[in-house]
């Protein structure tokens, strides 16, 4: 019995393995292009990360270069209009006792030693923002600074018919530095007040989370409008005729000093709330 077999030419089997080899070859050419493509793809892409970064930063390094400048000059007027506003309170001081006996001339006086007071008040918010800020970590409670700091507003938030709530825990205790933090605190009260002109409420909250622990300070008046939501942070930036615009500046670098961050938003039922967020370490080092 006869197997048969069919015969290849010896060129067609050379050509069916060089079409193989070839097949081969360009197979392993698409894949290495294809793994090129995406090494090329994901390079522009770390690139154009880098880039975004790199640009994020740069803006940075201008705002602080721009703030340190703004420092240095309001250091500097700060100091000279106080030297030169110690001898006019010395001088006011002599004169209130000429006065004693003029209604008239007594109650001129106070209007110029009120607006003496707001004057020194700009002063100190320009020595406030300059200071480079260390804060001297303390443990203290924050329902007890809160307390503080509107007792000393009792007579304008009575004046104002600004009623006041204060939720907060008794024995919530955080670790701060307590002047640096009664200064934020007083400055956003205030910044409330003037919202406030005609009477209000002023809510002040806090909250305890995974994250930290978060201190609002809320009022009933009007909100803020967008431009004012995006820049109410910056230095000398202002809504008010005779604002500094140092205030939130001198609130937002205290609670970046502490290692958080100040939200500002508008509240549903009208107002606006500022949230001073502390990280989690500033309970655990009070813990």
């Amino acid at each position: 019995m006869h197997t048969s077999h069919s015969y290849v030419p010896p060129e067609d089997s050379a050509a069916a393995n060089d079409a193989a080899d070839m097949q081969t070859v360009l197979m392993a050419w698409h894949d290495a292009t294809a793994r090129l493509e995406q090494t090329h793809e994901s390079l522009r892409a770390e690139v154009r990360r880098l880039t975004a970064e790199l640009e994020q930063k740069n803006s940075e390094l201008v705002k602080q270069r721009r703030l340190a400048d703004l420092g240095q000059i309001a250091a500097h007027v700060a100091h000279e209009v106080r030297n030169g506003l110690v001898p006019v309170s010395l001088y006011l001081s002599l004169l209130r006792r000429r006065l004693l006996d003029d209604p008239g001339g007594f109650d001129l006086l106070r209007k110029i030693e009120a607006g003496f007071t707001t004057l020194e008040s700009t002063v100190n918010d320009l020595l406030q923002f300059h200071v480079d800020h260390n804060p001297q970590f303390r443990h203290f409670g924050l329902r007890a600074l809160v307390e503080d700091v509107l007792g000393s507003l009792m007579p304008q938030l009575a004046a104002q018919r600004v009623s006041t709530v204060i939720d907060i825990p008794e024995n919530l205790v955080i670790s701060a530095d307590r002047e640096m933090l009664r200064r934020a605190i007083l400055n956003l009260a205030l910044n409330s007040l003037d919202a406030m002109p005609s009477g209000g409420e002023l809510v002040t909250t806090s909250y305890v989370g995974p994250r930290g622990v978060e201190l609002e300070i809320a009022d009933s008046g009007c909100g803020l409008s967008d431009e004012t939501l995006c820049r109410a942070t910056e230095p000398f930036y202002t809504t008010k005729g005779g604002g500094t615009g140092l205030g939130l500046a001198i609130v937002d670098r205290i609670v970046q000093a502490h290692g958080g961050e100040v939200q500002i938003a508008n509240c549903p039922e009208g107002g606006a709330a500022f949230t001073l967020k502390f990280p989690r370490v500033a309970l655990e080092a009070a813990a």
